[in-house]
């Protein structure tokens, strides 16, 4: 999650290096050639270059669009996930039968939920499992290629032992079960956007039509010095290609990235909420350092 107050430009622009580098040498080029030989003669009418400079913006647009509504979907989910285990625990609270082993049921619940939280980001971002998520699975015996999966099965399992040793009234149950699907969803939701790939044909065609306009561009344009040419045809093309970059990084909201969903940030939120609700020991919120400009 980016940070408004420290958003490193450097950061952008080191993305974008080697795309700026290469329109850099091509317009160089092109620019060049504009002023030697039979090239010189040769005037192609910028309503042309006009024409591919629309059909860029379409596209791109187009895909901004698009990107953001991936990004924002995965907010969506993540947004969701946080009310979901805050009604779980309150449910739980609610529903189960005050004798003397409700605190250790509702202590086992928060505690899973905080864990299925963190495995879903690590299994997103395909991070090697936090030190955090394997103590509690070797302590609970919980293993399995789909641990967020396997989390919410223990959480079904448990669910249904306290069904039948207290009797849980079935109404209650049903709505404690409901809860649980929603995580499931949630879950499968994310997992669609992880595995979703955009099409690769947008940015194949984006770069062509950048290309092809710096190609034209300097042939309509009527300027006798080859340094402003090659400094205007770097200059359009370098914009289109940040916009293009931007859509890139909003894509794929999983990727461990700045501009990620902040999702280790919102699974410490719920573990202090869980804990706060059942009365235990709050653990501190992971904040930014100050060589960083996004926390995650």
């Amino acid at each position: 999650m980016l940070i408004d107050k420290r958003i490193s430009i450097i950061y952008f622009i080191g993305i974008i290096k080697w795309d700026l580098l290469a329109i850099l040498v091509y317009s160089s080029i092109v620019g060049t050639l504009d002023h030697f030989a039979f090239f010189k003669e040769i005037t192609i009418p910028l309503s042309l270059s006009a024409l591919l400079g629309t059909l860029l913006s379409l596209l791109l647009a187009f895909r901004t669009s698009q990107s953001y509504e991936r990004w924002w979907e995965a907010r969506t989910v993540w947004g969701a996930i946080v009310n979901d285990s805050r009604t779980l625990i309150r449910q739980l609270i609610e529903f189960l039968p005050n004798d003397g082993n409700k605190e250790t049921v509702l202590r086992q619940f928060a505690e899973r939920q905080s864990i299925w939280c963190y495995s879903l980001a690590e299994s997103l971002r395909r991070l090697p499992f936090s030190e955090k998520t394997l103590t509690y699975c070797e302590a609970n015996k919980v293993h399995g290629q789909n641990l967020p999966n396997i989390l919410l099965n223990h959480h079904a399992y448990q669910l249904a032992e306290i069904s039948n040793d207290s009797q849980l009234n079935a109404n209650k149950q049903v709505q404690i079960d409901n809860t649980l699907q929603r995580l499931t969803d949630s879950m499968g939701k994310c997992e669609r956007i992880k595995t979703t790939v955009f099409p690769r044909s947008y940015s194949v065609l984006i770069h062509f039509l950048i290309y092809a306009l710096m190609t034209i561009l300097p042939f309509g344009l009527e300027d006798n010095h080859a340094i402003v040419e090659v400094a205007l045809v770097f200059f359009v093309p370098s914009l289109f290609i940040a916009i293009e970059q931007t859509a890139i990084l909003m894509q794929d909201p999983f990727e461990n990235k700045p501009n990620d969903t902040a999702m280790t940030t919102i699974s410490n939120t719920i573990e202090r909420n869980l804990a706060e609700m059942i009365g235990e020991q709050v653990v501190p919120a992971k904040t930014a350092t100050n060589e960083t400009f996004y926390i995650l």
